[in-house]
């Protein structure tokens, strides 16, 4: 096999659900840090909700295109830690590292950017010293630890461990499609701040629609196929094109239909949350 090289840019990328009330984070650096000094490292987030699998995947596809070919991310949202799920490092087609348990978090990166190759951490030589009896820190003595190792070259991918088949564990959700004139999709995230519904319906798909600015559609979201939501809302471009407390659909930054209350809380107000349990679908 070709030698698929060393990660050259020396980047690490932290992702987790531990938040910042304690050290945990920090001691991944730290760890990292005594790798190399010369490492560059930075926070996707560690606001994860706890055990929240599904919206690290979420954070990982909304975030990797935009950093440099090479760069490792550590991404650690694992409440099966210590269990058999297997710890890996997936390579993308795209030339970006991932280190993380295999437990969904590689599901929608691994649609976007195609997997490469997948390799299983070999905890033998990529763990860090005299960490053997610490089941429960794996973000610490093996993510961190073999990311840093691969982001400053002291490994190279093939030295991560075992070549794995080209499949990861993947979340089932409702994928964006077109039946009819109804568009189909599922609730990716919140917008947090503002309660804004996002989905992974693109505008592309979308404009198969036909839909003028300010035309009525009907809306339907569903919890496990259950209805817990319906309304109709005008398609505008911006959330003052309605009055105070208004429905509307839009396209948010990542050109993905999205729902709105203008200058107020959807998801809080309908009780809407995201995951892969939630779906909506869209008709004129």
């Amino acid at each position: 096999m070709a030698n698929l090289g060393i990660a050259q840019q020396k980047i690490v990328v932290f992702q987790s659900d531990f938040g910042l009330k304690d050290g945990a984070v920090s001691a991944m650096k730290g760890v990292a840090m005594g790798v190399s000094q010369e490492l560059k490292l930075f926070d996707l987030t560690h606001e994860i909700p706890a055990y929240n699998i599904w919206e690290a995947a979420y954070r990982l596809e909304q975030t990797v295109p935009y950093w440099p070919k090479g760069t490792v991310f550590v991404s650690v949202v694992d409440p099966g830690v210590g269990t058999s799920r297997k710890s890996v490092v997936l390579k993308t087609k795209a030339g970006h590292y991932i280190v993380t348990p295999d437990n969904g978090t590689l599901t929608l990166l691994a649609e976007s950017e195609g997997i490469d190759e997948v390799r299983e951490i070999n905890e033998a030589v990529n763990r860090r010293k005299d960490s053997g009896k610490s089941y429960t820190f794996h973000g610490r003595d093996v993510y961190a630890y073999t990311a840093a190792r691969l982001a400053a070259g002291v490994i190279n991918f093939e030295e991560v461990g075992e070549v794995l088949p080209k499949q990861v564990v993947m979340i089932p959700y409702q994928k964006a499609s077109k039946q009819g004139s109804v568009l189909k999709g599922n609730i990716s995230i919140l917008d947090v701040q503002y309660g804004n519904v996002w989905t992974n319906i693109p505008a592309t798909l979308f404009q198969e629609l036909g839909v003028k600015t300010g035309e009525l559609l009907t809306v339907r979201i569903y919890q496990n196929q259950k209805k817990k939501y319906e309304g109709k809302m005008p398609y505008v471009q911006t959330f003052g094109a309605v009055k105070e407390g208004q429905p509307l659909v839009y396209l948010n930054s990542l050109l993905q239909v999205s729902l709105a209350l203008n200058m107020d809380n959807f998801a809080e107000k309908f009780k809407i949350a995201s995951g892969n349990e939630w779906s909506i679908e869209v008709s004129k």
